[in-house]
């Protein structure tokens, strides 16, 4: 077989935001660069890094298809390894492989004494063979959960750039459920899921851990063409316990005011949190239960006190309140603003078939019903459905194939 090495490039990546040139090759980032340069917190650059909803889009003949990677894998202390992150190949849109990539550098987390290590470690090389020999779209679909580098990416035939599908473009940002927490691969997060079924292409900006309200998440939602937008907000603001109500109402508007100065009248769509029965009454934070932790069932706990809502602390119940009350204030002068509340996705009905396994984070399987009933509830019913079919003007002719921004470093 003869390999043809093309050089990796921004437009052959759809997803990311920013593309970091690195000593070997690329790094693709979910965050432009000026917004990570506001907050060195590892939780959000970990978070960031890891491509959910990233991918590599060319056109090519090929049969054969490798792509060297140098993966970041995540060990915690005391527990058992996790599984390899997974990749995922489409062919003119349609599931033709999957497969993880072995070695790569190593992030030790100890959760109970609250350090990680960085351990460098080789690269690895992901092979597809036996693709149709005509012209076709390729996409492979980095791991969700993952930090990945982009090192060389070699082809039996030539590879363009895929073509702009000319879809309209869903942006979104959410906490660690919208990022991918414990879906079963990068097609199959629940937003991913969500795009397939209505026809969209997705940009995903949720950040495990990270959902805070920050303003640089805001002005970046506000400097990213989109044709539709929804942001999920809650459980990180009370599992982190950064917030009173206080604090919470002004910090909510302040985030959509930044949205609608870039998207005035794109279709905003706010998401209240998913059903969690230990956050529902009982405040933050939330903490690791390390009972549990050698057994590879890592659980989550709540700490807080209910009666502590009375001095302001929050709970899933009360931001699902007080979002339905924003939402409604600012719709009466922004008809393109709606309202999603999140137990329509996962109520208590699916929680008694679908436990949350840590519960915290919504499985493989929960992931797809929540997929499904948000495309049926926003892109075929609601707040999407009139602006789903066509891609409108807010994207202003560009499109989510390469980065927006690019930093060498």
């Amino acid at each position: 077989m003869t390999w043809i090495t093309t050089p990796l490039a921004a437009d052959l990546l759809r997803g990311a935001l920013d593309v970091e040139r690195t000593e070997h090759g690329l790094l693709p980032h979910r965050l432009p660069a000026w917004a990570r340069a506001q907050c060195a917190d590892p939780q959000l650059a970990m978070a960031e890094s890891q491509p959910s909803g990233v991918r590599l889009a060319f056109r090519t003949r090929a049969t054969a298809v490798e792509l060297d990677t140098r993966p970041t894998k995540r060990t915690y202390v005391g527990a058992p390894p996790r599984p390899d992150g997974v990749y995922e190949l489409l062919v003119d849109g349609r599931p033709a492989g999957r497969g993880s990539v072995t070695g790569g550098d190593t992030l030790a987390i100890d959760m109970t004494a609250g350090t990680a290590e960085h351990r460098p470690g080789p690269p690895g090389t992901l092979r597809f063979t036996g693709l149709p020999d005509t012209a076709k779209d390729v996409e492979i679909w980095l791991p969700h959960n993952e930090t990945t580098e982009l090192l060389a990416l070699r082809t039996d035939a030539p590879v363009e750039p895929a073509s702009d599908p000319g879809r309209p473009v869903w942006l979104h940002h959410g906490s660690s459920i919208s990022h991918g927490s414990d879906a079963a691969g990068p097609t199959t997060t629940w937003p991913a899921l969500a795009a397939s079924l209505g026809g969209v292409e997705l940009i995903n900006l949720g950040l495990a851990g990270s959902a805070l309200l920050d303003p640089f998440t805001a002005r970046t939602l506000r400097d990213t063409p989109a044709d539709l937008i929804s942001v999920k907000i809650g459980i990180n603001l009370v599992n982190a316990d950064l917030m009173r109500l206080r604090a919470f109402t002004p910090a909510v508007h302040g985030f959509l005011d930044t949205i609608r100065e870039g998207h005035p009248t794109t279709p905003l769509l706010v998401v209240s949190p998913i059903l969690c029965p230990i956050h529902e009454d009982t405040p933050g934070p939330s903490a690791p239960d390390f009972s549990s932790l050698s057994t590879g069932q890592l659980r989550f706990k709540a700490m807080g006190d209910p009666a502590e809502r009375a001095s302001g602390k929050l709970t899933l119940g009360v931001i699902r309140d007080e979002l339905a009350r924003i939402v409604a204030q600012r719709a009466a002068d922004d008809p393109h603003l709606h309202h999603l509340d999140g137990r329509e996705l996962y109520g208590e009905r699916d929680h008694a078939e679908l436990p949350l396994p840590d519960a915290l984070h919504p499985d493989a399987a929960a992931h797809r019903r929540i997929g499904e009933r948000f495309a049926e509830l926003a892109f075929f019913k609601g707040a999407f459905a009139k602006r789903a079919s066509t891609k409108g003007a807010s994207t202003k002719g560009a499109s989510t194939k390469g980065a927006s921004t690019k930093s060498d470093t």
